[in-house]
């Protein structure tokens, strides 16, 4: 058999440089597969495809700056060879979807080829790996040290093969974003962690003076003021305690990363609910009432406090009533523990009722004093309660009002008398 060198032609070509190599570069890096350690996942299908084919060679080859690597090498002992002798070079180049070299010695882009001289790589079929944006990575192929041809059979199953491997990949790429992302919002906890405890110490701080003034106060007011003005001092004592308190509980829960689900503490409801009203602050023009039908439950005492607050706090803001009225309750339903927070505000339009609880969706209302909410308040609340694997809704009507409900599982729960406070 003659070969190209002995027709006369000229030395081997190299392959062309794709016109979008900087973006297909870019693409082979993404995917941080180069220099990698082997992968049963690839290996395996480099050797059934070797089976399939006859072919003795299968590879599976990513297309470098420089060089031609081989993330599975099945039939050959090294990783790499230089890009400008790769066949897989002139693979990426193709409009075909398989590329076939029958005898590499008499095409003219490799006849002296060093792998082609050197390494008896005489047969070629190569098809390009490609992104879901359509940039070629590199190739699955076979070589053999003998001139032959395919069957459409064994093409058939190399092309399938291919869109495995692209697959594969696509598998591999976002699971490492994943980890990546995982990576970050731990480190991003552990910052939060630490913002959390300087907060802390920063709030609980002014906090405490605020305690030792108001218990000064409260002894100068007895012996010199009269009982009226120690009165308000022991109330404004009585705020400032129960904000402590909030805090260490706030400051526990969000330093715990299962303090949603596990953490939980035998609670005292009416308890609970005479802190939020506290918590609240008194007005003149505002009622808050509560009720229970359960004496205690077993829960998460801070969220179900956070949840609550904003809930009274919102029907507080947006209340467009000389007197506003608002009434929390809590009840048994089935193996759940139900909140309610009941509010004869403005009411919420129809429209919204349904996107009320998504980041950044307010309605067109405006609290008392004018200003628009942030849209910030009750998703917060919807994802302490989705946390804590509850659900909440709300129903409401124009001009009377709305009335807030959430459920939470409840491991345990003492049912007592009803129990009702102005």
């Amino acid at each position: 058999m003659e070969s190209a060198r002995e027709h006369g032609q000229a030395g081997m070509i190299e392959p062309k440089t794709p016109e979008n190599e900087q973006q297909r570069q870019l693409a082979v890096e993404r995917y941080e597969i180069l220099d990698t350690l082997p992968e049963a996942c690839f290996d395996d299908i480099t050797a059934l495809i070797s089976d399939i084919s006859g072919a003795p060679i299968s590879l599976i080859t990513m297309l470098d700056r420089d060089r031609n690597y081989l993330k599975s090498h099945h039939g050959v002992p090294f990783s790499e060879s230089p890009r400008n002798i790769s066949f897989c070079g002139h693979a990426i180049n193709s409009d075909d979807e398989i590329l076939i070299i029958k005898d590499a010695r008499l095409d003219d882009r490799f006849h002296d080829n060093p792998l082609v001289s050197e390494f008896d790589a005489i047969f070629y079929a190569g098809v390009p790996l490609q992104t879901p944006d359509g940039f070629k990575l590199g190739t699955l192929c076979i070589y053999d040290h003998k001139p032959r041809q395919l069957s459409e059979q064994t093409v058939s199953i190399m092309l399938r093969m291919a869109r495995q491997i692209e697959q594969l990949l696509d598998l591999r790429l976002k699971n490492s974003l994943l980890l990546s992302t995982k990576n970050q919002l731990e480190n991003h906890n552990e910052e939060l962690s630490e913002f959390a405890r300087v907060i802390s110490h920063d709030i609980k701080s002014p906090l405490t003076n605020l305690l030792y003034l108001t218990d000064a106060l409260i002894e100068d007011a007895e012996s010199t003021q009269g009982s009226q003005l120690s009165d308000s001092l022991v109330r404004i004592k009585n705020s400032a305690t129960c904000l402590a308190e909030y805090a260490d509980e706030l400051l526990d829960y969000y330093l715990s990363g299962d303090a949603n689900r596990d953490h939980t503490e035998q609670t005292d409801i009416s308890e609970l609910f005479r802190e939020v009203q506290l918590l609240c602050g008194s007005r003149a023009q505002t009622s808050i009432r509560f009720s229970t039908e359960c004496e205690s439950a077993a829960l998460n005492k801070a969220s179900i406090c956070q949840i609550l607050l904003n809930l009274v706090c919102n029907a507080i803001k947006y209340s467009d009533k000389e007197q506003t009225e608002i009434k929390i309750h809590c009840a048994q339903k089935g193996d759940n523990i139900s909140f309610s927070v009941t509010d004869n505000g403005m009411g919420i339009p129809l429209g919204k009722l349904d996107d009320i609880f998504e980041l950044f969706r307010t309605t067109s209302n405006v609290d008392r004093d004018g200003h628009s909410g942030t849209g910030l308040g009750l998703n917060t609340v919807k994802r302490v309660i989705d946390g804590l694997g509850g659900e909440i809704w709300v129903t409401s009507t124009i001009g009377t009002g709305s009335k807030f409900t959430f459920t939470i599982p409840l491991a345990q729960c003492q049912w007592g008398q009803n129990r009702k406070a102005a």
